[in-house]
Formats: structure tokens, sequence, C-alpha cells
């Protein structure tokens, strides 16, 4: 058995006892050369079996294991924008869902620079407009952005997040969910946000994408 279906069992458990997945909700996939791994539908994170994962291209076609989740194009868009990218996090964590009911606070950002640790570990991340889940369209969507992004909220559904490991994008996942609930916690106060000057020492030692 590969070192990458553990790796996603053990994230996969990492967020559901955060709290971050709830009930059967929320998706996980790596890649691993041309193809990838994600979490079978209905799949409970906090309880998946390492050997039980969906094996599909990066286009979405099935080359083996049970039915993929049903947000698996959301994943491929995120591979084949950047090579780079290994792992794919999808949840429905309730603060950064609640957001994505939100107007968005930029065009390039549905949450604001309100910590270093948000502009740190996600950069900027764009609202994209609504679908039903496992619509394609969306997908089609987030890939037709033209500018960089490792995060994004699926409008009225949840967040989504990309890294060069999965590590990486399950901090950023869990990084989203912090900043949305101080957001929310804020409610009619007006915060102070980072400073472009900031912003730009932030992205320039930690390298994420920020010109919203």
């Amino acid at each position: 058995m590969s070192d990458a279906r553990a790796e996603l069992a053990a994230a996969g458990a990492k967020l559901a006892a955060l709290g971050l997945s709830p009930g059967s909700s929320g998706n996980l996939s790596v890649r691993e050369g041309d193809r990838m791994l994600i979490t079978p539908t209905g799949a409970d994170l906090g309880d998946l079996d390492p050997a039980a994962l969906a094996e599909l291209s990066l286009d979405g076609e099935h080359l083996g294991g049970p039915r993929p989740s049903k947000e698996f194009p959301l994943h491929g868009a995120f591979y084949r924008r950047d090579p780079a990218t290994t792992a794919v996090v999808h949840l429905h964590s309730r603060h950064a869902s609640a957001v994505s009911c939100l107007q968005p606070w930029s065009e390039r950002s549905a949450i604001p620079p309100l910590t270093p640790y948000f502009v740190m570990r996600v950069g900027q991340a764009p609202l994209v407009p609504y679908a039903a889940p496992g619509d394609p369209a969306q997908a089609g969507a987030l890939a037709a952005l033209d500018f960089e992004f490792r995060a994004a909220l699926l409008q009225n559904h949840g967040p989504i997040t990309a890294g060069t490991s999965l590590a990486a994008a399950v901090d950023a996942a869990v990084e989203i969910e912090e900043v949305a609930a101080l957001l929310l916690g804020l409610g009619q106060h007006r915060p102070r946000l980072l400073e472009p000057a900031e912003i730009h020492e932030l992205t320039a030692k930690y390298g994420t994408p920020w010109d919203a």
C-alpha cells in the first residue's frame, strides 16, 4: 500500500477530529503523476480505508477503486491549473461555509487580509459562483480564473484548498476556517486589515499569492 493512501486517511481523520467534516461531508485527494487518488462518494473522512480510495485520471476517467466523490472535477481543475499541486482538500466546515454565503471582500478574495496567518498559509481565496455539488461547470469556472490562487470558497457551499503537499492543503483548510470564524465574530465591527506593505512582506517570504 502506498504512503499516499495512508497519508490521505490520516489527513481525513485529523480534519474529522477537528470538527471540520460533519457527517459524510468533504473530500480529499492526492496526485500521483498523471492520476489522482480521491475519497469515495459518501465517505466519512474520520474512517477512511486506505485500500478503498478511488483512482482517477486528471481528466476524471475512473481507473479503479470505488465510485469517487462527485466533486472530483474541482480536484482535477486544481491539478490541471498548476503541476506543482499535489493535494486538494474540500470541506463543509461551518464558519468558512457561512462566509461563502456572504458577499466577497473583493473580486480576488472572498476573505480580507485579516491575519498574517491567512496571508501566509492561504493567500487570496476567490469566491467561485454557485453551482450544484458535482456540477462540472463550477470546475470550469474555477479553471477559467486568470490569476493565481491556491484556495477558494464555493458560493453557498464551502472551502477548497490546494497545496504542494497534503499537509499544506490541510493547513490551509484549517486556517480558512479560523479566519472565517474571526471574521464572523467581528460582526458589524470594522476590523483593521493588514496594510499592503505588511502583506507584501509575508507573501515575499512565504510565496503565497496576493494581488487582491
